[in-house]
């Protein structure tokens, strides 16, 4: 869970600061009401000596401050009199070696005294030979505390015999321990935290340990999870009947953590938009925003306010808007991120701006699902034209099948967009930055950049005047130092500095044509700063042709060290360049966009992985590299310019053509049902993710070495990656 305070204050010079995620450990840091409750639980739980052994969950969704409440429940029970406690991270361990942790942190906390003695009892029982070599180490040389608990969990866990006495064994050793020589029976409190996080096997292995072999008078469990992620549809939704009664005689009983109420999540996120820095610039309003879209989740808000801190001081795009302006952007891609993807690059629509395609659609779905005859004219109108853009006719007449014309259209749009057109808080959002005075510079700036501004910083939006509260001596762009927060930005050698937008232009009606670039857009060459072949965007080598493009039959810049049979090991292999004691070929890659600086994920993945990379801008251009050499994978795109279905139509040819018919992965920030099948169609893979792109890549990878003479395992040194 997350903590609800948080450790703060600028530093190098500056008097912005990140908020830690880490979770409240005294009641000094807590800004949300936390202790009391914690308080009140540890008090029922020392009154509840006498009924041990029993388990209370701690439940609350994700970011909620479970482990802020439980740390906080550990500091008040220290305090008490023969009350011990100890934190186990079930996240730390995986499957079956989850329940030897648990029960080794239990272990942990007892005497030397009474570990020797149950070491003892266990070997006595069982006359196996590792117990005996124990019995004589512990009576020469004294075992630590941690050697004396592994050599009893050895003596333990030797056999399926020895394993259905453990609970006895335990049992016995609580009891020994608990009894102390006070008035008081000792307790252990042991804290079991994230455990919605586990895997199936690791949730059942930590229960196994609670319910089987550590239900014993003189042990309570306090464990933190989201019941409603453990439940039949969340990690355990594959469980047996019976394995779902077992888990619901784990908890005894629960607390559910409540959500904040306003007042104090506002308070809250003042107090983290101050410890930031950043209080100034998050007015009444935009702290109304926060506290509604983050649901009132403390770990939520100070991602938020931290990505705030980040963008509004690092981002030049927002030298021209203001906070409002960052903070909405920051919900679309917090919240939505594969819309906020499409809607900041590349996204194949028709005109090029899917906000707007994304408006229309909505406006269009309601006409098609609507009785014929109520719709206005103006609207069928609307709907006409737009479903025409996806070459669909929209039929006249009153019994016309809208329903049918919107499945097929939707099978053209992002897959996204039937989901996101029902949610409410998206489509609000999308709506309130759409209905900004400069919506439409705003999102074409997301698109493009910032703007070059010349030899000296930009005039700054009067939105950012508050920052002067926070830098006395600030100026347009500069630090109180003189030091730039990032906005100043210069054009590159050779380049001329755009000229400033003028603010206000409104953002077209659904429906309406994406607004021409303005002059104040066009005056000057347009920067692309991740260009291959810059500096910014090096970390492939691709020439220095107009797109980087390699010429045909040149040889591609070298990423590794050759064998001398055609096989090279790859830099960094790690997890992907070994598989089962061998070294994966390193793969030959063509890779066709005319937009690489926008796709910086495929750039990624593919260094990451070693690949050799010829890069293209154009169908023409890889027919020419196919001759010249055939790779091991194609990576294309599909839209480029006002064509969106040229990479399909290059993949079809080169089958058709027996040009090329090995393995084709299209990488493409759209991703719709219509694509998907086109790109079956032709034996492809297609994806809008990095992660699944790796996957994809590393398959090429490994069908390459099942085919092909697999090298030596890779030479014990690194080799440098451009």
């Amino acid at each position: 869970g997350s903590g609800s305070g948080v450790e703060g204050g600028g530093g190098g010079g500056t008097p912005f600061s990140l908020l830690s995620d880490e979770p409240v450990t005294v009641a000094g840091g807590d800004l949300l009401g936390a202790q009391a409750a914690a308080r009140r639980l540890a008090g029922l739980l020392v009154a509840s000596r006498p009924a041990t052994p029993f388990t209370l969950a701690v439940d609350a969704g994700w970011g909620m401050g479970k482990s802020s409440l439980m740390r906080l429940v550990d500091a008040e029970l220290t305090a008490q009199p023969e009350v011990h406690t100890v934190w186990y991270n079930a996240w730390t361990s995986t499957g079956a070696d989850a329940l030897e942790g648990l029960i080794k942190s239990v272990l942990m906390r007892f005497d030397r005294r009474v570990l020797r003695r149950g070491l003892r009892r266990a070997t006595e029982q069982r006359a196996l030979l590792r117990a005996v070599r124990a019995v004589t180490t512990v009576a020469a040389g004294p075992l630590g505390v941690a050697g004396l608990v592994d050599e009893l969990w050895k003596s333990l866990s030797v056999n399926s015999q020895a394993r259905n006495e453990m609970r006895t064994a335990i049992g016995e050793l609580v009891g020994e321990w608990a009894q102390h020589t006070g008035e008081l029976r000792r307790l252990l409190v042991v804290f079991i935290d994230d455990l919605d996080r586990c895997s199936e096997e690791t949730v059942l292995a930590v229960c196994e340990a609670v319910k089987i072999y550590l239900d014993v008078p003189g042990l309570a469990f306090v464990v933190g999870c989201d019941r409603s992620a453990m439940g039949p549809n969340g990690l355990l939704r594959d469980l047996s009947p019976a394995g779902s009664a077992f888990m619901e005689k784990i908890f005894q009983t629960s607390y559910r953590i409540p959500a904040p109420d306003g007042r104090g999540v506002e308070e809250y996120i003042r107090w983290c938009a101050r410890t930031a820095g950043v209080e100034p610039l998050l007015d009444d309003t935009l702290v109304e925003l926060l506290a509604q879209r983050s649901a009132r989740n403390p770990r939520r808000i100070k991602r938020l306010v931290n990505g705030f801190v980040l963008e509004a001081t690092l981002n030049p795009v927002w030298r021209d808007f203001g906070p409002d302006a960052v903070l909405r952007t920051l919900l679309l891609q917090y919240f939505y991120p594969d819309f906020y993807r499409m809607m900041t690059g590349p996204s194949g629509t028709v005109d090029g701006d899917v906000v707007a395609e994304f408006r229309t659609y909505r406006a269009v779905r309601r006409t098609l699902l609507a009785p014929r005859g109520s719709v206005p004219e103006g609207e069928a109108a609307q709907a006409a034209r737009f479903v025409a853009r996806y070459d669909l006719v929209l039929p006249d007449g009153p019994d016309a099948p809208g329903p049918d014309v919107l499945a097929a259209l939707e099978r053209q749009l992002p897959r996204e967009f039937p989901d996101l057109v029902l949610n409410a808080g998206f489509t609000s959002l999308i709506d309130e930055l759409v209905d900004r005075d400069d919506a439409a510079g705003l999102l074409l700036r997301l698109r493009e950049g910032p703007l070059l501004s010349g030899d000296g910083p930009a005039r700054m939006s009067a939105a950012w005047e508050p920052l002067r509260e926070v830098l006395a001596g600030m100026r347009d762009g500069l630090d109180a130092d003189g030091s730039p927060l990032a906005w100043p930005v210069t054009a590159p050698e050779g380049g001329h500095p755009d000229g400033i937008p003028e603010q206000g232009a409104a953002y077209p009606e659904p429906g309406a044509a994406y607004p021409e670039l303005p002059p104040e857009f066009r005056t000057g060459a347009r920067p692309e700063p991740f260009r291959p072949g810059s500096a910014a965007y090096g970390d492939i080598s691709y020439g220095d042709a107009a797109y980087g493009d390699v010429g045909p039959g040149a040889e591609p810049q070298e990423q590794g060290a050759s064998d001398g049979r055609g096989q090279r090991f790859v830099a960094g292999s790690g997890r992907y360049g070994m598989r089962g004691g061998y070294a994966l070929p390193t793969l030959d890659v063509l890779w066709v966009d005319d937009q690489p600086y926008r796709k910086g994920e495929v750039r990624t993945v593919l260094r990451s992985l070693g690949a050799r990379v010829r890069h293209v801008a154009s169908s023409g251009e890889a027919v020419a590299e196919l001759r010249s050499r055939l790779p091991g994978l194609l990576i294309s795109d599909i839209s480029r310019r006002r064509n969106h279905t040229a990479g399909f139509a290059m993949v079809e040819n080169f089958r058709r053509e027996h040009l090329y018919d090995g393995p084709v992965i299209f990488y493409t920030i759209r991703q719709s049902p219509e694509r998907e099948d086109r790109a079956a169609s032709l034996g492809a893979s297609l994806t809008n993710q990095e992660e699944r792109l790796r996957e994809l890549v590393v398959e090429a990878m490994e069908d390459r070495g099942r085919a092909a003479p697999v090298a030596d395992p890779a030479p014990d040194r690194d080799f440098p990656l451009p």
